[in-house]
This record gives C-alpha cells, structure tokens and sequence, in this order.
C-alpha cells in the first residue's frame, strides 16, 4: 500500500512540475521580442538612409508593421509601430522626420 501511495505521489509531483516548466518556457516564449525589434531597427535605418518610403505596411513573424508620418504633437516625426494579434502587443517607436 505504501509503495502506490508513494508511486502516485512521485507521478503527481512530477505532472506539476512539467506543468509548472511547460507554462514558464511558453510565456518566454511569447514574450520574446528580439526579432521585430531587430526588423524595426532595420526600418528604421531605411528610413534615415532613405531607401523606405513612408507610409509603409508589412508583416513579419506574426506582427503587423505600419510606418506612418505623425504630426500631432506639432513636430513632424515618423511612428513605427508593430501590433501582434495574438499576444496583443503594441510595440511603438517615434523618430524625427527627415
């Protein structure tokens, strides 16, 4: 008796933990955000070194990108903004326009 007992305390212990590691490993997982940073990066340098025109829409990975003139705070700038659907994620960036 005391051996099932034991048997199904180790099989319990175990389910959560692989429960417990599985959840850990998907929100890093869904919280990395190195690729669109690297890909706005990108934009950004076309932007500057004028080979992107503006406005501009693309997806990548996932995440819908949208480059667009921004003039309401009196300055004109260009937003780079990229929205995942999935995760819903806003990932904004304001440079100065050239």
């Amino acid at each position: 008796m005391e051996t099932l007992v034991a048997s199904v305390l180790i099989v319990v212990v175990f389910i959560v933990a692989s429960m417990i590691l599985n959840n850990v490993f998907m929100n890093s997982i869904k919280s990395d955000t190195h690729a669109i940073e690297s890909y706005m990066n990108e934009l950004e340098y076309r932007y500057r070194s004028g080979t992107l025109t503006v406005p501009f829409n693309d997806d990548f990975e996932g995440w819908e990108i949208n480059v667009d003139y921004d003039n309401s705070t009196g300055i004109d700038a260009v937003i780079f903004t990229a929205q995942n659907n999935l995760t819903n994620k806003n990932i904004e960036r304001l440079t100065y326009a050239n």
